[in-house]
């Protein structure tokens, strides 16, 4: 387990509060709810998010387009740059973290440091996946076909040969086909964030039938927030009380039997996506932290 706290200003609120305009029309709570705190964060929040878009655009026309020079063999140009995002990610999760917009704790880190999984996890906010591909080397997600034409997303997306969702038919197989050569798919099942005031969203069987199919272990990944943030339709400046405290449960591997004749498919991806309901939407004892 491993924690990454914020930055504490309650010392210097407490000299500066009478003087904040429309101090006394808002409520003040103590510690890291203070004013203060709330505006460092709403600050450090769109901080975060501004490096987030000028770091994709300078890897997409400036570091990436090097790689075409310097790695010839496009498959070892794609694993380069899934490790330079993944990296990346690590050290931007990391600055979150020091500026106090979050906090995190990840449990059973261990079986994230695999080769070939199918990782699938709940979706209750926007950095979701940020903070997997922080923990998952050479990690491959399904993107949609908007971050292709993305200016600060296009060149990242491309140079790690993500799986975009706008391959039809093809779709399944292909992630089937990048699990098998050693890549880590990440997946929301949910398909979306998480509806406000819920635990889960309705699960879509389209990741189940994927296991199904190509007889894929699942890796279930819990992913909670107390107080939530960054939640389906909130707005990034309108932060919490205090810094959302994120805890990421890795489970026990799901097994799932070998590729089942296609007239069951159907059947073995419900009960496989009950299954899943389980893993998802039970809170934890650490979700409350």
């Amino acid at each position: 387990m491993s924690e990454l706290g914020g930055i504490d200003l309650q010392l210097v609120a407490d000299t500066v509060q009478a003087a904040l305009p429309g101090a006394g029309e808002l409520p003040l709570e103590d510690g890291p709810s203070s004013l203060l705190n709330r505006w460092w964060r709403i600050a450090a929040t769109g901080f975060c998010f501004a490096c987030f878009g000028i770091g994709g655009l300078l890897l997409g026309v400036v570091v990436f387009p090097l790689f075409l020079f310097v790695v010839r063999c496009p498959e070892r140009r794609s694993v380069r740059a899934r490790q330079t995002i993944h990296h990346l990610f690590r050290l931007f999760v990391g600055l979150m973290c020091l500026v106090g917009v979050c906090k995190l704790e990840v449990n059973g880190r261990e079986r994230l440091r695999r080769d070939g999984q199918l990782i699938l996890a709940n979706h209750p906010s926007l950095i979701d996946v940020v903070f997997l591909m922080s923990l998952v080397r050479n990690a491959d997600c399904i993107v949609k076909a908007a971050l292709l034409r993305n200016p600060f997303t296009r060149g990242p997306v491309r140079a790690a040969g993500f799986v975009c969702n706008d391959s039809g038919p093809g779709l399944v197989d292909d992630c089937i086909a990048a699990v098998r050569a050693g890549r880590n798919l990440i997946v929301f099942p949910e398909g979306t964030r998480t509806p406000a005031h819920a635990d889960l969203g309705k699960l879509q069987r389209g990741a189940a039938h994927l296991a199904v199919r190509g007889g894929l272990a699942i890796t279930p990944v819990r992913i909670s927030c107390r107080p939530r943030m960054l939640g389906k339709a909130d707005k990034w400046w309108r932060v919490p009380l205090r810094a959302g405290h994120f805890v990421i449960d890795v489970g026990d591997d799901i097994p799932v039997d070998s590729p089942v004749h296609d007239g069951m498919q159907a059947l073995a991806a419900r009960r496989l996506t009950d299954e899943l309901k389980r893993h998802l939407g039970a809170e934890t004892s650490n979700a409350t932290a």
